[in-house]
């Protein structure tokens, strides 16, 4: 059976969701996303050039091939943010948004609650909203009331590449939130943080600069498509328990002699 990821009714093969900013070169991030498997890329609507008269990074991804999934990175309030998906929409021709309301300069957290406030009033407007917010049970049961079509908390500072930080609010997310998808976004450095995040059971992975400025981003984003693939297999084949003592691999009933 193929096991695929769902968002607002449409079918993805691919758990990764990639970005599109701090690569080098335009050429870099598009071969980048081609080594991803991706399917779904996000576009920071405020930090990229619309108008198409000039190069932008979006002559560089292909619609036919990706969602394009426009993000309000940079807003700091509720207005703003509505502002800038109401401009995606109408230069993208897509409902599909990630809401970003930070809350704060130099963490980069979000403020939830006017996160959830933007996230009210887009849904009512058609948009098909995917909020970035904190490690927040509540504020996730109450964005998904207001209609999100997913939920996508942080597991570490936005590009500190420090790997999930918070284990535990991640899996009471996890086991109390099954209405919509989950989605790890911000935080991830390497492979092996993809793979703990889909073995925690989450349905998908956003990342950016992990990939954009790895070494070598075009290998790395193979590592992250494979650390994907790799982590949801796991979860689905269900890992044995944690034992405090040896268990042997072969019983010893029956041993001749």
């Amino acid at each position: 059976m193929q096991d695929t990821f769902v968002v607002a009714g449409t079918s993805f093969s691919s758990r990764l969701i990639i970005g599109s900013g701090k690569y080098p070169t335009h050429a870099g991030m598009k071969a980048a996303h081609e080594a991803s498997g991706a399917q779904m890329v996000t576009v920071a609507v405020r930090r990229v050039n619309l108008n198409r008269s000039e190069e932008s990074l979006l002559d560089y991804i292909d619609p036919a091939r990706y969602r394009l999934l426009p993000n309000t990175a940079g807003c700091y309030d509720a207005a703003e943010a509505i502002r800038t998906a109401h401009l995606a929409r109408e230069a993208l021709g897509t409902p599909w948004i990630k809401l970003e309301v930070i809350g704060d300069e130099k963490t980069l957290f979000p403020d939830n609650g006017a996160t959830l406030e933007a996230a009210r009033i887009l849904v009512k407007e058609g948009f098909i909203v995917m909020p970035y917010v904190g490690d927040d049970l509540i504020v996730a049961r109450r964005l998904i009331d207001a209609g999100v079509a997913a939920v996508m908390p942080l597991a570490a500072p936005i590009g500190s590449g420090l790997g999930i930080q918070n284990f535990t609010s991640l899996r009471i997310l996890r086991e109390q939130i099954r209405e919509v998808p989950l989605i790890v976004d911000a935080g991830v450095g390497t492979a092996s943080d993809a793979v703990q995040a889909m073995e925690l059971g989450f349905d998908a992975v956003l990342m950016n600069t992990a990939i954009a400025l790895a070494q070598d981003p075009v290998r790395m984003a193979e590592a992250m498509r494979l650390g994907i693939e790799a982590g949801r297999k796991a979860f689905l084949a269900g890992r044995i328990a944690r034992k405090l003592y040896a268990s042997a691999s072969s019983p010893v009933e029956g041993l001749i002699g």
